[in-house]
């Protein structure tokens, strides 16, 4: 993939600034690119949560530049939380910022837990969006429902065992989403795959080599 570039940035976003992380590679024309959305920042969700850094580094290695960012009050970013309304604004900040960098190129749009909840809804509505990766919906209490009309490509991973998002759940609202669509249920695993991200990486690159 050439050498690595590791931007730490501000993207500005319609609450104040955005506090952005872009990993990208010496290609002027990669494939497509990536974002990746945190979890709830009122439970410590940042760019930096274990599950989006381990999404963000298998998208990487496929060789697409990956976006991170904290919605806003996460980390350096400004605003005040928005229990997951406004923050569908700092996600179409995100896709700006990757089309204005990126231009022309296909961008997927993956998503953990809050940042699933958020995310999935911008990218299935906006046409910058070709491809969809959610990991740990959390449909117990969390509205979803929008997926069952969204027709882009789309990769659930969810733990067996995710207090949030249970098997039952999830696997009645992927019944329902229409094709293209792939589930993935880590046995064992928890909300956050704890012990066991390394099925998560091994899912995204399986289905990656199949879109």
């Amino acid at each position: 993939m050439g050498d690595v570039l590791h931007r730490t940035f501000f993207i500005n976003g319609p609450a104040g600034r955005l506090e952005a992380l872009l990993w990208t590679v010496s290609s002027d024309a990669p494939r497509k690119v990536a974002l990746v959305c945190h979890p709830h920042p009122l439970f410590g969700g940042t760019l930096h949560n274990k599950v989006v850094f381990r999404v963000a580094k298998a998208l990487h290695a496929s060789g697409f530049p990956v976006l991170r960012f904290n919605f806003r009050g996460a980390g350096l970013s400004e605003g005040v939380h928005d229990a997951g309304r406004a923050e569908r604004d700092d996600v179409v900040a995100a896709l700006d910022y990757l089309t204005k960098e990126f231009p022309d190129r296909p961008i997927l749009l993956s998503g953990f837990s809050f940042g699933a909840w958020v995310g999935l809804r911008v990218g299935c509505e906006d046409q910058r969006v070709n491809e969809l990766i959610g990991l740990g919906l959390p449909v117990n209490d969390s509205d979803l429902s929008y997926l069952q009309s969204c027709a882009k490509p789309k990769l659930i991973v969810q733990g067996s065992n995710d207090q949030f998002g249970s098997r039952e759940t999830l696997q009645g609202l992927f019944d329902i989403m229409p094709e293209p669509k792939k589930l993935v249920f880590v046995e064992g695993a928890d909300h956050f795959f704890t012990n066991k991200l390394d099925r998560v990486s091994e899912a995204i690159d399986k289905w990656l080599g199949y879109i």
